[in-house]
C-alpha cells in the first residue's frame, strides 16, 4: 500500500505534464517547509527547497528555490534539472528521471548512462533547515557533480525580478555561503561538502505554470552564486550534502537529520484500523499541518502552500489531526492558543499574512472551537481544561451571541441563532468578490443553527458537572427552544430535506432552498439538532445530489447557479468556489450522518465506507500522500485548491476512524505522538490513557 500510495515510477516521472503537475511537500512544524514537483520544475511561487517562516507560521519567505544539477560520467554531460522557460523546456532531466518516491522522505533517481543518482531531501524538525543529499547509488565509474544553487530572498506570495530585488551579498566562509539582501530581507546560509567556485549571474524569466493557470504574474529570476563541485562514488555513504538554513547549520549534521526524518515519518496505527487503506497515508499527512504561532503556541495552518491559520478550520480539523492519532497535548495547546483571542464571543475567523491584527469575520468559527473542545473531552477525559480555564470563555461566547455581537450575529426571538449583513459572508462559504459576498447566506443558516444547538448541549454538559445549575437550566432552555424552532422551520417537505437559510437576507419566512451538504450537520454533529424521523431522507437526498467520489457538490446541478469547474482567475474561481465545486472534508459529516441514519449494520458501514473509495486514488494524483482543498463538479473531478488541506484530511480520518471502524473514541484512545512537542508541564498535560494495541509503520 505504502508504495502504490507514495512511489511514482518511470513512466509517469518521465510524462512531462503528470511530472509537474504532481507535487511532495516536507513540513517542519512552525510554518516552514519545501515544496515542489516530482520532476523539480518550479510551477508555483511558493515552490522551494527552503521556504521559512520567519516569524512563525506565516511570515514565510522562500530562499532557496532549488538545486540545478549537472552530471559529469566518462566526459559525457547529464543535465537533471527540468526548468518551463517561455518558448522552452530547459533542460529536461525529467526524461532521465527513473522514480520519486515520498516516504519515509522525498528521493530521487535518475539514471545518467550506467550510473543511478540519488537525491534525498529532509527538514529539521522545529527549525527552518533543509538537507539535501547526493549519492552514487550504482555505477563503477566516478561521477562529478557541478550544483548551481538558485537563490532568493522574498515573501512567499510576492514574485520578483532582479530589478527589484539587485544582487545579494554573498559571503564564502569555507563550505558555507551566507546570502544578505537590502531591506528586510532575511539573510540565510548554506553549507556544503565540495568546492565553490564564484560564478555570479541571473537565471531570468522562470515560468510558472500553475500561477499562470490562476491568473496571477507567472514569472521570477533566480540568483546564482556560482558552482559547487563534488565526486561521488559508489558506497560513499557520506556523498555531497548540502543544509540550506536561516542560521549557520553544518551540512555535517545530514546523517542526524535524516534518521530524525525517518524516525519522525512513522505513525502508530490502532490494530483494528492498520489493514485499512486509507488510514496509514491519512494519519501520516495530519502532521504537516501543525505549527507553531509566535513561537510559543500552537496552531493548525489550514492548508499548503498558501493558507495561514484559520479558526473555523482549526476546529473543524482538530479531531482528526490530533484527537485520532492521540496528540492530546497538541490539542490542547491549540484550544488554548485561540481561546487567548476571543474578542466579544467571536475567535479569529484568520490570521492575515502580512502581520496585520486578526479578523473576526465569521459566525461559525466560535461554535466550532465549543465542540471541539467537547470532542477533546470525550477523547481524553480532559474535564480540568475545562473546568479550570475554559469554562468561562465559554459562557462568553454564547452569551456575546445570545445578546447579539459583531456582523448581526444575535439570538433572534424564535430561538435560532441569525448573522450576516452586506459585503459579508460569515459561514464557511465564505467567497468574497470586491463587490459582493458571492454565498452571503444572510439569515439563519442552516448549520449556524446546528452548531448552535450543538454548543448550547455541551456548554449545559459542562455547567451540569461543574454544579452551576442556572447556567445549565438556561442554556438547555435556550436549546430546546432552538431544536423546536429549527424542526418546524428548516423541513423542506417537498424536497425531502432541509431549507439552507431561513429569513434569507433577513425577511422574516423568507427561504433559500438550494440544495446544499451543509444540512449534514443537523444530522452528524455530537448532538444533532434535526429529529431522528427525518435523518435517512436528508442524507439520502445528499448522497444522491451533491455525493462525488471526491467529496461533496457545495450546489446541487440543477441549480442555475451550478458551476461545473473550478478554473480560470481569482474571480472565476470564487464565482464557482461554493456554487458546485467539490469539497472533500464534506464527506466526514456525510460519513457520519450516514451511520447515524442506518445503523451500525455490516451493509450499512460497507455502504459508508465505500463514499471515501475515491480518495485512495487521489492520494497520488496531486500533492502525494495528502487530499486537495477542492474538485471540479463534474467528472473527471479534477482536483484544485491547496494540494494539501487540513480539514480534507482530518475529516474523512475522523469519520473512518469514529463511525466505521470504531477504532475512536470508543475505549482509550492513543496517547503516542507522531510527531515531537515541546516539553508541557504535568499540570497542563492532557492526561495519558492506556492506548490500544497499536503498530508501528
Amino acid at each position: 500500500m505504502i508504495q502504490d500510495v507514495y512511489r511514482i515510477d518511470r513512466t509517469r516521472c518521465a510524462d512531462l505534464d503528470a511530472g509537474r503537475r504532481l507535487e511532495w511537500l516536507v513540513t517542519n512544524g512552525r510554518g516552514g517547509y519545501a515544496m515542489s514537483t516530482v520532476n523539480q520544475m518550479l510551477t508555483r511561487r511558493y515552490h522551494g527547497l527552503l521556504v521559512a517562516a520567519v516569524e512563525p507560521p506565516i511570515e514565510r519567505f522562500v530562499l532557496l528555490a532549488k538545486l540545478e544539477v549537472t552530471a559529469l560520467i566518462d566526459g559525457l554531460t547529464y543535465e537533471l534539472a527540468t526548468n518551463d522557460y517561455d518558448e522552452a523546456v530547459h533542460p529536461q532531466g525529467f526524461k532521465l528521471l527513473e522514480s520519486f518516491t515520498r516516504h519515509p522522505y522525498p528521493t530521487w533517481r535518475w539514471r545518467a548512462g550506467a550510473a543511478l543518482i540519488e537525491q534525498t531531501l529532509c527538514m529539521s524538525y522545529g527549525e527552518d533547515t533543509t538537507f539535501v543529499r547526493y549519492r552514487l547509488v550504482e555505477g563503477d565509474r566516478p561521477v562529478q557533480l557541478s550544483v548551481r544553487p538558485l537563490c532568493t530572498s522574498r515573501h512567499f506570495h510576492l514574485l520578483t525580478h532582479y530589478q527589484e530585488m539587485g544582487p545579494p551579498t554573498v559571503e564564502d566562509r569555507d563550505q558555507l555561503l551566507v546570502f544578505s539582501w537590502s531591506g528586510s530581507r532575511p539573510t540565510w546560509y548554506l553549507s556544503h561538502n565540495g568546492t565553490f567556485k564564484p560564478r555570479p549571474d541571473w537565471y531570468y524569466n522562470f515560468i510558472l505554470a500553475m500561477d499562470a493557470q490562476r491568473g496571477y504574474d507567472a514569472s521570477q529570476d533566480l540568483f546564482m552564486p556560482g558552482v559547487i563541485t563534488a565526486t561521488l562514488s559508489t558506497g560513499d555513504r557520506t556523498g555531497m550534502v548540502f543544509a540550506a538554513s536561516t542560521s549557520e547549520r553544518s551540512c555535517s549534521a545530514a546523517d542526524a537529520a535524516f534518521e530524525e526524518a525517518r524516525t519522525q515519518s512513522r505513525v502508530a496505527l490502532v490494530e483494528e484500523a492498520a489493514d485499512d487503506p486509507l488510514v496509514e497515508p491519512l494519519l501520516r499527512s495530519t502532521a504537516d499541518f501543525l505549527a507553531t504561532r509566535d513561537d510559543t503556541y500552537r496552531t493548525i495552518l489550514a492548508g499548503y502552500p498558501w493558507f495561514g491559520d484559520w479558526g473555523r478550520d482549526t476546529f473543524i480539523s482538530l479531531p482528526g489531526l490530533c484527537l485520532v492519532p492521540g496528540r492530546f497535548a497538541e490539542a490542547r495547546r491549540i484550544i488554548q492558543t485561540f481561546a487567548r483571542y476571543v474578542d466579544g464571543g467571536m475567535i479569529p475567523n484568520r490570521f492575515p499574512d502580512f502581520r496585520e491584527p486578526p479578523q473576526y469575520n465569521t459566525v461559525d468559527a466560535a461554535l466550532w472551537f465549543i465542540d471541539a473542545i467537547g470532542k477533546y473531552v470525550g477523547y481524553t477525559g480532559d474535564e480540568a481544561l475545562v473546568d479550570e480555564e475554559l469554562f468561562p470563555v465559554i459562557g462568553d461566547i454564547l452569551d456575546a451571541y445570545e445578546r447579539g455581537t459583531r456582523h448581526g450575529i444575535h439570538l433572534d426571538a424564535d430561538g435560532l441563532l441569525a448573522a450576516g449583513e452586506p459585503g459579508y459572508a460569515l459561514t464557511w462559504m465564505d467567497a468574497k468578490l470586491p463587490d459582493r459576498a458571492v454565498t452571503p447566506r444572510i439569515g439563519k443558516p442552516v448549520e449556524i443553527c446546528a452548531l448552535w444547538y450543538n454548543a448550547l448541549k455541551l456548554a449545559a454538559s459542562f455547567a451540569r458537572r461543574l454544579k452551576n445549575e442556572k447556567r445549565a437550566e438556561h442554556w438547555e432552555t435556550l436549546a430546546t427552544r432552538a431544536r423546536t424552532t429549527f424542526n418546524q422551520r428548516f423541513w423542506n417537505a417537498e424536497a425531502g430535506c432541509l431549507y439552507d437559510v431561513v429569513d434569507a437576507d433577513g425577511v422574516y419566512g423568507s427561504v433559500d432552498a438550494a440544495l446544499r451538504p451543509n444540512q449534514l450537520l443537523a444530522i452528524s454533529l455530537t448532538n444533532p439538532i434535526l429529529e431522528k424521523s427525518r435523518w435517512s431522507s436528508v442524507v439520502d437526498f445528499c448522497r444522491r445530489e451533491l455525493w462525488t467520489p471526491m467529496g461533496l457538490r457545495t450546489l446541487a446541478r440543477t441549480h442555475p447557479n451550478y458551476h461545473p469547474r473550478y478554473s480560470g482567475d481569482l474571480q472565476s474561481r470564487d464565482e464557482a468556489y461554493h456554487q458546485g465545486t467539490v469539497w472533500p472534508w464534506l464527506l466526514g459529516p456525510l460519513v457520519s450522518a450516514f451511520v447515524r441514519a442506518n445503523g451500525d449494520t455490516t451493509e450499512a458501514l460497507r455502504t459508508a465506507r465505500g463514499l471515501l473509495d475515491g480518495l485512495l486514488e487521489h492520494l497520488n494524483d496531486a500533492g502525494i500522500g495528502s487530499i486537495s482543498e477542492v474538485a471540479d463538479g463534474d467528472a473527471p473531478h479534477t482536483p484544485g485548491g491547496c494540494p494539501w488541506q487540513a480539514w480534507s484530511v482530518a475529516e474523512p480520518l475522523r469519520a473512518l476512524c469514529e463511525d466505521i471502524l470504531r477504532t475512536h473514541p470508543a475505549g482509550p484512545a492513543p496517547t503516542r505522538d507522531t510527531r515531537r512537542t515541546a516539553t508541557v508541564s504535568p499540570s497542563s498535560a492532557a492526561p495519558e490513557s492506556r492506548p490500544p494495541t497499536v503498530r508501528a509503520v
